[in-house]
């Protein structure tokens, strides 16, 4: 197995985007990503792009391909719900570090407001146990997280108003990112007074419906040492699956894909989950965030809600996470979110990263966590510049 390294990241504005179609949308994160690393299209030997299907496009792959004039690339799409552009990255580095290709390109695309509201609830239902769950219980994904937060209350002891902070601290770091949907920040007050959507969850604590795209080039080590003097290295990338079936699980306080996902990365990069420095996790609604930094392992098991009380998920805290906005506030559009952490974190890394958002980088690791479904999909990847 070859090292790998990110070599180009290029972000799109992440909102409402009716000024354009999926192909121009692609290419606002696919030109950036190419200028990057110093390539043109007709260097690209295999793009993989990230798309879930929430578009009115049906061969996604094909349109933003064509759009870039990335002629000379083996094309394929790849999906696995809210972490299909972390399962595209996993794809496009398996094809890099077995040397099948020297250079891949990732695209993460959705353009979900191309689809009405009750049409994209079903089928976001589709990632959790949809004819069970959904059709016979009406389960919807606010529902399915509002589960994890009343038994995570329940066992734990944590408030509304835990939750709460976690909107706040991801809107705050919102504000300054430039291609972020929400860019004002919130109070404790003004999220606990927005309506119930499933309690205990409320407006402000679910990420929005967005539109966006995310880029990423990766390299072969000897190629990455050409193209950049500032390699942003793949240590790790794990996934799990896990059971769709709600019934089936042993515990509402986790996700054991995640977990074990996660146990496999830092195996893979030798490290413990101290050692890195900034971390993106998949803050859908805010209880996933308290999850993830349990399963993650960055704190004991009911101890994450008294880490953010204690603003220890800030920049010069503990452990700084989501400070691009996360899903919660910079946006997540399904198919793009994976490639869209990777973007932020290998930013972070180079020291790249907008100034008011740059954490401070002592190890020299970041991790990525992002789940797809109810905790079908879930992939781990953790990068360095080691």
């Amino acid at each position: 197995m070859r090292r790998v390294a990110v070599v180009g990241v290029g972000h799109s504005k992440f909102g409402r985007r009716d000024d354009v179609n999926l192909g121009e949308l692609a290419f606002e994160s696919i030109k950036p990503a190419l200028e990057d690393a110093g390539l043109a299209p007709e260097d690209i030997p295999l793009l993989v792009v990230g798309n879930a299907g929430f578009c009115e496009e049906m061969l996604p792959a094909v349109a933003i391909a064509d759009y870039a004039e990335l002629y000379n690339a083996e094309l394929m799409r790849v999906e696995a719900a809210c972490a299909t552009s972390s399962a595209a990255l996993a794809a496009a580095y398996n094809a890099v570090s077995s040397g099948k290709v020297d250079i891949a390109m990732v695209v993460g695309c959705e353009k979900m407001t191309e689809l009405d509201t009750p049409y994209i609830v079903e089928l976001i239902g589709r990632s959790g146990f949809f004819f069970w769950e959904f059709q016979h219980f009406g389960l919807t994904f606010p529902g399915y997280y509002a589960l994890h937060a009343t038994a995570y209350m329940n066992q734990y002891g944590a408030t509304e108003e835990h939750l709460a902070m976690v909107a706040v601290k991801n809107h705050k770091y919102a504000v300054t990112n430039p291609y972020a949907q929400f860019r004002q920040e919130i109070t404790i007050e003004q999220v606990l007074k927005s309506p119930y959507i499933a309690w205990p969850l409320k407006l402000f604590d679910c990420c929005p419906i967005t539109d966006g795209s995310a880029t990423v080039i990766l390299a072969a080590e000897e190629q990455a040492k050409k193209l950049t003097d500032t390699p942003v290295w793949v240590e790790a990338i794990e996934g799990c699956a896990g059971s769709a079936n709600l019934s089936k699980r042993e515990s509402f306080v986790g996700l054991k894909a995640a977990q074990v996902a996660a146990e496999r990365a830092f195996k893979r990069a030798k490290i413990t989950p101290d050692k890195i420095d900034v971390a993106n996790v998949h803050d859908c609604f805010t209880i996933a965030e308290l999850m993830a930094m349990e399963d993650i392992g960055f704190c004991g098991r009911g101890e994450a809600y008294k880490l953010v009380e204690e603003g220890q998920t800030y920049i010069g805290g503990k452990i700084p996470i989501n400070v691009d906005g996360g899903l919660k506030a910079k946006g997540h559009p399904i198919g793009a979110t994976g490639t869209s952490m990777i973007y932020s974190l290998t930013k972070q890394l180079r020291g790249e990263y907008i100034k008011s958002n740059q954490a401070p980088i002592k190890h020299g690791y970041a991790l990525a966590h992002n789940v797809g479904g109810t905790g079908h999909y879930a992939y781990i990847t953790i990068l360095s510049r080691k």
